[in-house]
């Protein structure tokens, strides 16, 4: 039976806009305020999808969140009619109004994490949605992110889905931008790496002092529980507090894996080599361990350009290829790193650029738009067939994009009444292109 990693990617929502809300990503913060373009968005992350469905790899979509989020703001003591709701959190808590709009989900690196049946004791495919608790704007999600999985991954033979973890800072689950999995064959059982910030339960263990450590060891050690995970297939790393604090708010920002391959900037962890010998221990077989150095490549770099924001993929002929954002190409350092990468005689033989410059203004690359899937050729067939990509979604979601997206949303724009309704116009047409039945709180 073939084996794959599937793809599947975050739809940027018709709010996508830039409202600051990631206290820790540096580029979130520097671009509050810009008017961003929600349908050239969509449309970037589309054109991205299509692309590795044509070099063919299995690329699926997942359906943004409902946004602006009245029921949020009704939990919050905003009263009336909904456009009264917006009208009261834009005049008396706009910072509140602003969470409730944002499109974040599309960076579905962080909506959950997953685990393929090769590792797991039941031979399921496990997911467990992201509590996201360091972000209030985030922190709405998980519920939704359930319902979305389940509708995308829904035969019970196959697939198995968790609550999100308790909703406390000690048990703070960022999804898969903090997870590699490593293996030589994705059908073959793997090593699972589980990178985390800081100790919750220990107060003298280290921890970054200028930005928030949003990974728990004590979350992933859960997440691991759940996913039925022997100890044997099992790595828990920390991520250096000090590049956290110089704005890798993910281990997704400094380091990325696919397979047998590791890449990584030479400060990503703490005690990096003895972790290593860990792995080398756990997972027999050739592995690569690409360390990117500072000299090279500064930790500056790596967070402007998004670097290690790369997707790994191993194409149909057995090669793996960089998927980067062209901001890699418009760093000097980092293009010229990149140009020596595929000299080094790694598995890593091609780089191929893409344009997700409204997603990277935000602080997601093109790691963050996506959420991978190892699965056998059986649990492919068992997905929700309604949300992979081809030439006739491609075609049906940039007309959908077309329909409703604005071209220009400011932060002002988000107290717009009429925005609510396309915004529900459209997911409650996108729940009937992509078969998702009701997802949405509106639905209900």
């Amino acid at each position: 039976m073939k084996h794959f990693e599937a793809n599947f990617d975050g739809l940027v929502g018709p709010t996508h806009n830039y409202a600051g809300l990631s206290f820790g990503n540096v580029a979130s913060f520097s671009n509050a305020a810009l008017v961003s373009n929600p349908k050239d968005a969509a449309k970037q992350g589309l054109k991205k999808a299509k692309a590795l469905a044509d070099l063919g790899m299995v690329q699926g979509m997942l359906a943004p969140q409902e946004r602006p989020d009245v029921h949020t703001l009704r939990r919050m003591g905003f009263s009336g009619t909904d456009s009264e709701v917006l009208s009261k959190a834009a005049k008396n808590a706009p910072a509140l109004l602003q969470a409730c709009c944002s499109a974040s989900s599309m960076w579905t690196a962080n909506a959950a994490t997953v685990s393929p049946s090769a590792d797991t004791r039941d031979g399921k495919v496990h997911f467990t949605p992201a509590n996201l608790v360091d972000k209030l704007h985030r922190s709405i999600e998980p519920t939704t992110t359930g319902n979305i999985l389940k509708a995308t991954f829904s035969d019970p033979n196959h697939f198995r889905h968790h609550l999100h973890l308790p909703e406390h800072t000690s048990m703070g689950d960022e999804g898969a931008a903090n997870h590699t999995r490593l293996c030589q064959e994705y059908g073959h059982a793997g090593l699972e790496l589980f990178v985390y910030g800081q100790e919750a339960t220990n107060p003298n263990a280290p921890k970054p002092q200028k930005y928030p450590a949003r990974q728990t060891l004590e979350a992933s050690q859960a997440v691991a529980r759940l996913h039925q995970l022997e100890d044997e297939s099992c790595v828990f790393m920390q991520q250096n507090p000090d590049v956290i604090d110089q704005g890798v708010f993910h281990n997704d920002v400094i380091a990325v894996g696919n397979q047998n391959v590791l890449f990584y900037h030479e400060q990503a962890f703490l005690n990096t080599e003895q972790k290593f010998d860990e792995i080398r221990a756990k997972l027999s077989g050739e592995l690569h361990f690409i360390k990117v150095p500072t000299n090279k490549v500064s930790i500056q770099d790596a967070v402007a350009s998004y670097l290690f924001n790369t997707q790994i993929i191993t194409l149909p002929n057995g090669e793996m290829a960089i998927i980067a954002p062209t901001n890699c190409q418009e760093n000097p350092n980092v293009a010229r790193y990149l140009d020596e990468l595929v000299t080094l005689g790694t598995p890593i033989k091609q780089v191929k650029f893409f344009d997700v410059k409204q997603s990277m203004q935000n602080g997601g690359g093109p790691a963050c738009l996506r959420l991978r899937v190892a699965m056998n050729e059986a649990e492919v067939a068992a997905v929700n067939q309604h949300t992979i990509m081809n030439d006739k979604l491609f075609e049906r979601l940039n007309t959908w994009v077309d329909k409703h997206y604005r071209d220009n949303l400011s932060t002002a724009d988000l107290a717009d009444p009429q925005l609510l309704i396309e915004s529900r116009t459209a997911l409650d047409e996108l729940t009937q292109i992509m078969q998702l039945g009701s997802v949405y709180q509106f639905q209900k």
